[in-house]
């Protein structure tokens, strides 16, 4: 575990915003096939504004400190607001992630696009930040790259 710092180990030991919320707005779910892992985000959102967030991760300690840093970055922002953080704006928040595991930080972005995408869908908003977004999309290129 020396390859975490104190701030990924303390969001893997004790995440925020983990379990599951009673009738969320929306849900995106998603997974790497490659690797296994699985993040649920769920979602209140109220006038278009992020009110809850909760995550549910099957994963390493990179998947979930970076779903419970995703849920604290969302919450309290506009739907465009948080469709424009990216992965990289969540390992900023962790203080880093070792190389092999940058892609778990993807995996959060994604199932927070995901979840957007279909309450956008549901509510008929077309939103600036989901444009060119495909939530059937695989990640596995990411993988090429390390």
């Amino acid at each position: 575990m020396g390859m975490y710092n104190d701030k990924v180990m303390d969001h893997f030991m004790n995440p925020h915003n983990a379990g599951a919320m009673e009738n969320p707005d929306a849900v995106g779910t998603y997974g790497s096939p490659v690797c296994g892992d699985m993040m649920e985000i769920q979602l209140k959102i109220e006038n278009n504004i992020i009110v809850d967030a909760k995550f549910r991760t099957f994963g390493c300690g990179s998947a979930i400190a970076s779903s419970s840093v995703a849920t604290d970055m969302i919450k309290g922002k506009t739907l465009e607001e948080a469709l424009n953080l990216t992965n990289k704006n969540f390992i900023d928040e962790l203080g880093g992630l070792p190389g092999p595991k940058i892609h778990c930080s993807v995996l959060a972005e994604q199932a927070v696009k995901s979840a957007i995408y279909e309450y956008a869908q549901k509510n008929g908003l077309i939103l600036d930040g989901l444009k060119g977004f495909n939530p059937d999309l695989e990640i596995d290129e990411h993988h090429e790259e390390e």
